[in-house]
């Protein structure tokens, strides 16, 4: 199993490695580049897969937090806050508790991020083209909410499209050592869903989740993109050099629009995850652990956990973990667009996200 890890590993990186190569000589009239266009879909699809990748696991820890703090039951707070969670689950799970869930996050989050930022793209070019046909301004740009609106688009398909790896995600990250069952991983979680509660249950929680992604993808894109260009416009404080912007100043540029994102539509991420357990008859075991007095896990709609979730623990139940995801989102997406763009750059891709 470990051998052949390494070999897709190395498979991997050496598709890459070729992948610049050829773009490298095609830029220099060595070569003709091979079906420009097919690869370059392959190329952005690459970049936006190691974006998600990289960005995610360096936050795992804290995505797991966040998670354990959205869906704990209020009648035993086993999780008081950020850093006692963190420090419980590191005795009592050790280090690999920390990143329960991350390989099953990553196996969702690299298709989803190679989708989403590939759409954001072809959607941003189609917009442009149909803002310049409109206004018949052939040098007309997108202005940011025109970019709200790709990014929205970009954030529901690729959402839509890896949405049950999402769902299993959440409770594989929930369980815990005591759990009275345990799923092996992410194919014996979609297994086991789909046998036990019928294929409907893996999109448990869709809703909430694609009305969250709009506001929160779409103003991550605006947010990033607007001030990019407004900082190689006016060039504050000398952060531009050469019409470019520094790998700092881009990450501030993606901590920036993190934050503002994650905040607008933060309470629908916290339904979505609560809506996720319902129907999981371990669920309760797992939220609440052996504690007492279990709330009852059973929501009909999305209004009805809204409302069922204010009326038992108020309008701040709708921000729990708020603290670890806002430590975790500011460096994740900043990581992500930083990425994304720096490994377009080592492949050769001329199209960079704000063009």
């Amino acid at each position: 199993m470990a051998s052949e890890d390494v070999k897709r590993s190395e498979t991997a990186v050496s598709t890459i490695v070729n992948l610049a190569e050829e773009a490298k000589l095609a830029r220099e009239g060595v070569v003709k580049a091979p079906s420009l266009a097919v690869l370059s879909v392959c190329k952005s699809l690459i970049a936006g897969g190691v974006a998600g990748g990289v960005s995610r696991t360096a936050v795992a820890p804290l995505e797991r937090m966040k998670i354990l703090l959205q869906v704990q039951n209020p009648h035993n707070i086993k999780y008081s806050g950020t850093v006692q969670g963190l420090k419980y689950i590191w005795r009592s799970e050790g280090f690999r508790g920390l990143f329960k869930g991350n390989g099953t996050n990553c196996a969702r989050i690299v298709p989803n991020s190679a989708v989403k930022f590939f759409s954001y793209e072809q959607a941003s070019k189609g917009i442009l083209w149909m803002y310049r046909e409109k206004t018949g301004n052939e040098d007309a740009q997108l202005t940011p909410l025109l970019r709200l609106g790709a990014g929205a688009c970009a954030g529901i398909i690729a959402m839509s499209a890896t949405y049950p790896m999402d769902m299993v995600r959440g409770r594989i990250t929930v369980q815990t050592e005591a759990s009275p069952y345990q799923y092996r991983g992410m194919f014996h979680a979609l297994s086991t869903v789909l046998r036990e509660e019928g294929p409907r249950a893996l999109y448990k929680g869709w809703l909430p989740s694609v009305i969250g992604v709009v506001p929160y993808v779409g103003l991550n894109f605006a947010v990033y993109e607007s001030l990019k260009d407004w900082l190689i416009k006016s060039r504050p404080f000398g952060l531009v050099q050469d019409t470019d912007l520094s790998v700092t100043t881009r990450l501030a540029c993606g901590a920036a629009a993190g934050t503002v994102g994650q905040t607008v539509a933060y309470p629908l991420d916290v339904i979505r995850r609560r809506m996720q357990m319902v129907g999981w008859s371990h669920a309760a075991s797992v939220v609440a652990g052996e504690g007492r007095s279990k709330a009852p896990l059973e929501y009909t709609g999305m209004i009805d956990a809204f409302r069922k979730t204010v009326r038992h623990e108020g309008f701040g139940a709708l921000y729990k973990g708020l603290v670890p995801n806002s430590v975790k989102v500011v460096p994740s997406i900043a990581l992500a667009f930083v990425s994304y763009e720096m490994v377009k750059d080592i492949l050769g891709v001329e199209i960079r996200i704000s063009d």
